[in-house]
């Protein structure tokens, strides 16, 4: 069984950095860190893959595109995740 150095992030935790490490957002050894991590684990960077092609495709929709049950069930689910629920 391996054990992560400390200054090494976990998946769980560069996924809950990505949108601030695409936005340019992180300090700089958070993003290194992110980076390194990246270049070890396939798994995370087919998450970053998908994430990227998930907002060029979503950047594409206007509001209006989305029927209206789609968009009330998008809010409802981002309610209860932001939430806890």
């Amino acid at each position: 069984m391996s054990v992560a150095r400390p200054q090494e992030l976990a998946c769980k935790q560069l996924v809950e950095l990505l949108t601030d490490f695409l936005d340019g957002a992180l300090d700089e050894s958070t993003r290194t860190r992110v980076e390194q991590h990246l270049v070890w684990c396939p798994g995370c960077t087919e998450y970053l893959r998908q994430f990227r092609a998930t907002i060029g495709v979503t950047r594409k929709l206007a509001e209006e595109d989305l029927p209206e049950r789609v968009k009330e069930n998008l809010l409802d689910a981002f309610r209860h995740w932001r939430h806890g629920s």
